[in-house]
């Protein structure tokens, strides 16, 4: 690991408090690292200013690639390459074509997906995960700061957290 990454973590209890200590810290003009939650919670993106994914522009793209893939590689493999007449109709008539087409169109966008996310979230099968507080998949709230992100310091940080309802504040260094 790094061991250069220096996090303030704030541990909050409801996620009503954690919404709200949300746009209290970013209305502080504080960087929010990451909010991690053991389920959804309802206007949390917005309230850390995410903006809508662009993961169905690059699921398009996929599907289009294998469309284009599975018409073409059809096309060439029966129409050119290995002409056959096969139940008496052209070389290279379409409708046969379709449920390939669709299937193929259908695995390149899902396999895409899969790679397109897991490229962006940075998740590498030898990149041990960073886990700020393990209680953030049972039943607490987890806030974590980067220092490096923001101005202030790490104990006026501490001191907005518990101001705005974080039950704990730690320290993590990865």
């Amino acid at each position: 690991m790094e061991g250069n990454k220096n996090f303030v973590v704030g541990i909050f209890e409801d996620e009503d408090v954690l919404l709200k200590a949300v746009g209290n810290v970013r209305g502080k003009g504080m960087k929010i690292h990451e909010v991690y939650s053991p389920f959804p919670v309802h206007g949390l993106d917005e309230a850390l200013g995410y903006t809508r994914t662009r993961l169905p522009i690059a699921a398009f793209l996929f599907g289009m690639t294998g469309t284009i893939l599975a018409t073409f590689t059809q096309i060439w493999m029966l129409g050119y390459d290995w002409p056959m007449i096969i139940g008496g109709k052209n070389f290279a008539s379409l409708p046969p074509f379709v449920p390939v087409i669709f299937e193929f169109t259908v695995l390149l966008s899902a396999l895409g997906m899969v790679a397109t996310f897991l490229v962006v979230s940075d998740m590498k099968p030898y990149k041990w995960p960073r886990q700020f507080d393990i209680r953030s998949t049972n039943d607490k709230h987890v806030m974590a700061i980067d220092l490096a992100n923001n101005k202030m310091s790490k104990d006026e940080i501490g001191r907005v957290l518990r101001e705005s309802g974080a039950s704990e504040v730690n320290d993590k260094n990865f």
